[in-house]
């Protein structure tokens, strides 16, 4: 059940309803008590996603994901180095 949100156009007051989406829009404000509540647009709820497969990290920038390769990558020794040398 979504929630709605409300304001009167008498006394401008605000308030939320939690509504099914079948229910007619209310019309009395509890404020004031006058039919002259309107239902508005609201900003909803936000995105959960849930299960695997979605992280806080998948969007990271470009240059957060460049920083974190670099310090994740293998520091190369001179022993690594002079075996490779020594390889050639």
């Amino acid at each position: 059940m979504p929630t709605y949100d409300y304001q009167c156009t008498s006394c401008d007051h605000s308030f939320e309803l939690f509504q099914h989406i079948t229910e007619n829009p209310v019309k009395k404000c509890p404020a004031c008590g006058k039919l002259k509540a309107k239902r508005v647009i609201g900003a909803g709820g936000g995105i959960i996603f849930k299960g695997s497969g979605f992280y806080q990290t998948d969007y990271r920038s470009e240059e957060y994901k460049s920083k974190a390769k670099k310090e994740t990558e293998p520091v190369k020794s001179e022993k690594s180095e002079s075996k490779a040398a020594e390889k050639k």
